[in-house]
């Protein structure tokens, strides 16, 4: 009697899982795993081709509402990288640079500066090294770091530290990177 319940159980919990994934679930391990949630879509058009090698300069200004929340912008560059992974892209033929500045240049100070200034933990270095590790470059623009009047000291050392949003973005560009504005 204790088998049968216990193959009522399986068959109704293998029957759940069926149905979460047919209604496009995804047991899939993420690239970026604490942030850039997306739902496989196998079936759409459009989807990318996994030969070809995608080149993008995102242009981060968007802060997040409160200081202990994720910067809006950093969290569509990881649900890029997870999309594009999850249609089978290598990561290695991803080339994204993410470029901060304006509101968002606080998302590169380290933990100790970020805290002093907002008193609070920094919500965004857990998605950036998770992201250094996928080949994403998170970049600041040293024009805005001095204009919010941080130190380049303060930058996290996971932050690549650039002349300006403006000539990098600008530079990228030429170099054949697509910009996407967030």
């Amino acid at each position: 009697m204790m088998n049968y319940g216990i193959s009522i159980a399986l068959i109704v919990g293998f029957a759940f899982a069926g149905g979460a994934m047919a209604a496009g679930g995804s047991q899939q391990k993420l690239a970026i795993q604490s942030a850039g949630q997306i739902h496989p879509v196998p079936q759409a058009a459009y989807q990318p081709d996994r030969k070809a090698t995608y080149k993008v300069v995102f242009d981060l200004t968007q802060a997040a509402a409160k200081p202990n929340q994720l910067s809006p912008a950093l969290e569509r560059v990881a649900r890029t990288v997870n999309l594009y992974a999850s249609a089978g892209v290598p990561l290695e033929h991803l080339k994204f640079v993410a470029v901060a500045h304006g509101p968002a240049t606080s998302i590169a100070l380290d933990e100790v500066h970020y805290r002093e200034q907002y008193g609070t933990a920094n919500p965004n270095l857990l998605v950036i090294e998770e992201l250094r590790k996928a080949g994403v470059d998170i970049a600041v623009c040293g024009q805005a770091v001095v204009e919010h009047h941080y130190a380049y000291e303060w930058v996290d050392p996971r932050v690549t530290l650039a002349l300006s949003a403006l000539t990098t973005i600008m530079d990228l560009q030429q170099q054949g990177y697509a910009l996407m504005p967030l």
